[in-house]
């Protein structure tokens, strides 16, 4: 029982870590986005 407690737990903690990445990644984008409109405003 404790072995299946302590292993969905992992899971939750991975899939949380993997989603924070594609989340993190996402903001990148945006960002590097953001700052190409400013670039090409201020030519």
């Amino acid at each position: 029982m404790k072995k299946a407690l302590a292993g969905g737990f992992i899971a939750l903690i991975t899939m949380g870590a993997l989603t924070g990445c594609n989340t993190m990644s996402g903001v990148g984008q945006d960002v590097q986005e953001g700052g190409k409109a400013v670039q090409d405003a201020a030519s």
